[in-house]
């Protein structure tokens, strides 16, 4: 018997209503979302395109200057202004493009089919065009996943992408790509990308998978940290799970957790 404050028992009927009414909701706030940031985008473009455009004008009205002028140090001081204005312009429109592209992958059709990740490893690659700056070791039992090629596409290349970014400075640049064992059991699957990279401080993990989470300065390495945080998306919409571990000046590895092909 209920008590007196609780609420009777809902009947199917109301139970699917109810159901279809917060699965609407949902769909109504996911599309909301996806409205806002494209309108954000589109209106956020035009300023900075007059920045850019403006800075490189005044660039040229500094460039006609006398040469004894332009040598003095106001006007120097200005250069180096207008530069630091540019690059955070051209900084700002990295992010914009960052919440599209992690607003895109999480809502993009799920078509999930057996993918051979050597296969997909090797199309990601291609497609990275500082691959041949590594060496790469690549295991030839990778093995065959449940996935949508395109998201799976995109988030190896961002991974991949990352490992060659941040061994670019090492004397020899490593890559391993290999299979590990799943702790899930039965049905998974699991792999990891190794680099002999800069690291980073384990400490400050937590974040690493967030929008716009970097560990290291944008003077060591570019991005504008939005990369991993497609990636989670990409695993977390395939019921899979990413990891990172890492040390500093010791590399990264990053491991992936995944649901193996149906049989």
């Amino acid at each position: 018997m209920l008590d007196e404050d609780m609420t009777p028992d809902l009947t199917p009927e109301q139970l699917r209503a109810a159901l279809a009414a917060s699965q609407r909701q949902v769909a109504d706030m996911a599309a909301a979302q996806e409205e806002f940031l494209r309108v954000v985008s589109h209106d956020l473009r035009a300023p900075l395109r007059h920045i850019t455009s403006y800075g490189k004008l005044v660039r040229e009205v500094l460039g006609d200057l006398p040469a004894d002028v332009q040598q003095s140090p106001p006007l120097q001081e200005a250069q180096e202004f207008v530069g630091t204005m540019e690059q955070s312009a051209r900084r700002m429109a990295q992010m914009l493009d960052g919440l599209l592209a992690l607003s895109r992958v999480g809502r993009a059709p799920l078509h999930p089919q057996p993918v051979a990740l050597a296969a997909a490893v090797a199309k990601a690659r291609a497609a990275l065009p500082t691959a041949e700056a590594a060496q790469w070791s690549v295991a030839a039992d990778l093995p065959t996943l449940q996935a949508d090629p395109a998201l799976l596409h995109e988030l190896l290349v961002q991974v991949l992408g990352n490992a060659l970014k941040f061994s670019q400075h090492q004397p020899a640049p490593s890559i391993a790509v290999r299979t590990v064992p799943a702790e899930r059991g039965t049905g998974w699957v699991a792999w990891e990308v190794q680099d002999n990279g800069a690291g980073f401080n384990p400490e400050r993990a937590a974040g690493l998978f967030g929008i716009f989470q970097r560990l290291h300065r944008e003077t060591e390495f570019d991005g504008v940290g939005a990369g991993l945080a497609v990636c989670r998306t990409i695993a977390e919409r395939h019921g899979a799970h990413i990891t990172a571990m890492a040390a500093v000046g010791q590399g990264c590895t990053v491991r992936m957790e995944w649901p193996a092909a149906a049989a």
